[in-house]
């Protein structure tokens, strides 16, 4: 299943920018609930996009085919999207060294 690259990254983009207009509009906004909130939305979008077809033995759909696969599929994009942000590491994190 490959995708759109261009709505793939418009998609993100707006996304975050949705989610820095929500948090300037708000003086006490949290933006870890700003957050959690825009990534609950995603998860129930992505579930809705990624139901199988109708058809049992069709290939694109094969890994998609039981709610616990989907959970898998989803996880291991969310793993693989978390280490690859600029974002993964924060010079705050207890594994961080110092010299």
């Amino acid at each position: 299943m490959e995708r759109e690259t261009d709505s793939y990254d418009q998609a993100a983009r707006q996304a975050v920018d949705m989610a820095n207009r929500l948090a300037d509009g708000e003086v006490d906004a949290d933006v870890r609930d700003i957050a959690d909130g825009l990534l609950a939305g995603a998860i129930h979008y992505w579930l809705y996009a990624h139901q199988p077809c109708d058809d049992p033995r069709c290939a694109d759909c094969a890994s998609l085919r039981t709610a616990e696969w989907r959970l898998r599929e989803l996880l291991g994009m969310v793993e693989e999207m978390a280490r690859g942000s600029e974002y993964y590491h924060s010079p705050d994190d207890m594994t961080a060294g110092s010299a």
